[in-house]
């Protein structure tokens, strides 16, 4: 079937629910419950773009097996202008979303299709998983499914002394049986982020990797379908709270929701399986597929929009206070322009450098890649306090959308207005500017970026490991050694 269309990623969220678990109850209509709606609308806004007429060409290509048109994530990239094309993609995805759905589905789609292309790693593993793994990827590109996936196991005990995996406790997701259909794993995963999904995948974590000695039953990469019997989610606190898009403008709409996965004795089909019991395949998963790179390439495109989004928020707010040229907000607004063009230009370097790969695929360089994604770690919660400075006491006591038709309206209007805005016109700008940087909405945007991008510590020890340093200490040497 060719590229989806937003219905019809809502009807197969109908067709097949996902197994959601909210507020104590469990959902029966993702698409009908409150505080997962507008995420889901959106996620189909994204699709139906595929189907725009000014912009379609743009986001599909021609599939390699049906002829049919589908999403242009799924692309493989093997020239340098694949690889712009699919940026464009995935850049006009970011926009919709202004860079606040971390995980719309292309994330997955650019991972997926880096781990088909290495097959034949996956068939070192055993031959018939080179053939699952690229099966999987042409299933989900012809149906234009949507994934999420889960990475880490939870932890009990985080000290340095602490065992990562104990099979003396049943929190580690682990295989407990092997049947003739397939393995049955049971446990639990954090986190699953868009869990209004076809599909989750379950593959090993870059900065999270299994020590030596972990047990082969731990050792696996997977995927299954969001409704499979036994896996359950539990879905936190939604913070799209049913207000207008005046009012909750980024939580209305972009609630992309995170869960815990419970795996209850779920069985795997064997088709399903990638990777099995062999603990160094899986640590090295990701890097040797470069799944990592091609899911990096998709998230510095996202950054690159929401410092656009931050920057452009940042501007009319200071235009409409009329403070733009006070020396501080010069410093403050430099600060985030700093941020963008920095992401740019590390995005672009990924791509200008980027080669084939030794599984015939045009694969942005790591290094730029990787400090985007470092920088971002600190960058973005600094740009929420600059909101927060720019903003100052007008991002206090803000009114509702139906206060303006209240009794004390004539009064908003009157002492809300300024010099270069209207008082409503204010109140809109500034209530996105509190989803943005100080609701329940904006702050898990802070969290999310502070840790998505992978703990800081353990990202300077692989960005230490994978730099070459050598050349740089010749080149003093070779000074030292002057004569």
């Amino acid at each position: 079937m060719p590229a989806r269309t937003g219905k019809q990623y809502i009807d197969g969220l109908r067709e097949r629910p996902p197994n959601l678990y909210m507020s104590g109850k469990k959902v029966k209509d993702a698409t009908k419950e409150p505080g997962l709606m507008g995420g889901i609308r959106t996620v189909a806004r994204l699709y139906d773009l595929q189907h725009d007429p000014k912009v379609g060409k743009e986001m599909t290509y021609e599939s390699p097996t049906t002829g049919d048109q589908v999403g242009m994530s799924f692309l493989t990239p093997k020239t340098h202008e694949d690889l712009d094309r699919r940026r464009e993609m995935m850049r006009r995805w970011a926009q919709i979303t202004c860079g606040m759905m971390g995980r719309t589905p292309d994330f997955l789609n650019v991972s997926l299709m880096s781990m088909a292309a290495a097959g034949k790693y996956f068939g070192q593993n055993r031959p018939e998983f080179e053939k699952n793994i690229q099966d999987y990827y042409e299933m989900v590109r012809e149906k234009d499914l949507v994934l999420t996936h889960t990475l880490v196991n939870i932890q009990r005990n985080r000290s340095g002394a602490a065992t990562p995996l104990d099979d003396s406790v049943d929190l580690a997701l682990s295989v407990v049986k092997e049947t003739d259909a397939g393995i049955i794993v049971h446990g639990a995963r954090i986190l699953a982020t868009l869990p209004i999904s076809d599909e989750i995948a379950v593959y090993p974590a870059r900065s999270h990797r299994l020590p030596s000695g972990a047990p082969g039953k731990t050792s696996f990469a997977f995927a299954v379908p969001c409704d499979a019997p036994g896996l359950k989610f539990q879905c936190r606190e939604p913070f799209d709270l049913e207000r207008s898009s005046f009012d909750h403008p980024l939580g209305s709409r972009f609630e992309e929701m995170d869960a815990l996965a419970f795996f209850d004795n779920v069985l795997v089909p064997w088709e399903r399986v990638f990777l099995y019991e062999d603990v160094e395949m899986c640590n090295e998963m990701s890097l040797r597929t470069h799944q990592f790179l091609h899911s990096g390439h998709q998230v510095v495109t996202k950054n690159v929009v929401k410092c656009e989004f931050i920057l452009g928020l940042a501007n009319l707010m200071v235009k409409t206070l009329g403070s733009q040229e006070m020396p501080q907000v010069h410093n403050l607004m430099a600060e985030i322009i700093e941020n963008l063009e920095i992401t740019k230009a590390l995005l672009r370097a990924a791509e200008v450098d980027a080669e084939l790969d030794e599984w015939g695929v045009m694969c942005p360089v790591d290094m730029p890649l990787m400090v985007a994604r470092q920088q971002f770690i600190m960058m973005y919660p600094r740009m929420g306090e600059i909101l927060h400075l720019l903003g100052s006491s007008s991002l206090m006591a803000l009114p509702t959308e139906e206060d303006f038709e209240g009794p004390l309206a004539e009064h908003l209007n009157k002492y809300l207005e300024t010099d270069f805005s209207s008082a409503k016109d204010r109140v809109r700008l500034f209530r996105l500017a509190w989803d943005t940087c100080c609701s329940a909405f904006g702050t898990r945007q802070i969290l999310y970026e502070r840790f998505f991008q992978g703990d800081r510590n353990r990202n300077v020890v692989l960005m230490n490991n994978r730099y070459d340093k050598e050349p740089m200490s010749q080149f003093v040497l070779d000074f030292l050694n002057q004569e």
